[in-house]
């Protein structure tokens, strides 16, 4: 099996992101997380500087400007930085700080991405975050999130994106039901994506839906093999790229599956 997804390394500049242990208040901090994560074999670490989980509140431009740009400035000259944004004016900022990615959960910021010359990851989102899990429904889920993603492409492609991911957005207006039908056709996803010359990013780490698949429910704390068998998932399917909060233990597990099996003889 030849498994060579990237590994993409979560950096919440944020007070209130939905894992209490991924949170970076401090320039520092962030700096020092994100180079935690080139080590552990992050191939591009994600700077964001506005929570977009559920029910989250929106952040001032100027304070998300304030959290993310000088983070990204320091990370960028260690490795790739991608900036997740839904804002064209931090999109830009940070991209001339040394960005090479825009991560944009509203699938809005194409033609920035385009002028601008950068990859792009346009995700899926039913409803923005404040509201998107009060009541979320789909007729079939997989085929609208597959023509969304369809026509956000061609969009992507007519601006001029020539790095592009498709992310069908787990957890992102979807129960739990969603996010598992989408998991099981991620291959498909993934033959969409190659129609328009681009990968799909998946990112499954530490989210509600997997405390929800067992007997108990469980806090984000102690989703982590959860996190690592969609990940392992995701992987198998075709996905170019996970975005994950444990980078090393992600990192081992792409290793293993990429290894060659040889027979064994006696």
């Amino acid at each position: 099996m030849a498994l060579n997804p990237a590994v993409m390394g979560v950096v919440n500049v944020t007070p209130d992101s939905f894992f209490p242990a991924s949170r970076t208040r401090a320039v520092e901090d962030a700096v020092a997380r994100g180079l935690e994560h080139f080590a552990d074999g992050a191939d591009v670490v994600d700077v964001g500087g506005e929570s977009t989980r559920p029910g989250a509140t929106p952040v001032d431009e100027e304070e998300e400007l304030t959290r993310v740009v000088s983070v990204v400035r320091a990370l960028a000259a260690h490795g790739p930085v991608s900036i997740d944004t839904q804002k064209a004016r931090v999109a830009r900022e940070a991209v001339a700080a040394g960005a090479s990615v825009i991560n944009d959960v509203s699938a809005t910021l194409y033609e920035v991405a385009g002028e601008l010359e950068v990859g792009y990851v346009a995700m899926h989102r039913q409803g923005e975050s404040r509201v998107m899990q009060d009541d979320p429904r789909y007729v079939d889920v997989v085929a609208e999130v597959s023509a969304f993603l369809a026509e956000v492409a061609q969009r992507a492609r007519a601006a001029g994106v020539r790095e592009l991911w498709l992310d069908p957005g787990i957890g992102f207006g979807k129960t739990t039901e969603h996010n598992l039908a989408l998991l099981a056709h991620a291959d498909d996803v993934v033959a969409l994506a190659r129609t328009f010359g681009a990968g799909v990013l998946i990112g499954t780490s530490r989210k509600r839906f997997l405390g929800q698949l067992g007997p108990e429910p469980l806090e984000v704390e102690e989703r982590f093999e959860g996190s690592l068998a969609s990940a392992a998932w995701s992987m198998v399917q075709g996905v170019s790229m996970v975005r994950v909060h444990d980078v090393r233990e992600t990192v081992q597990l792409r290793e293993l599956l990429s290894s060659p099996l040889e027979p064994v003889t006696s």
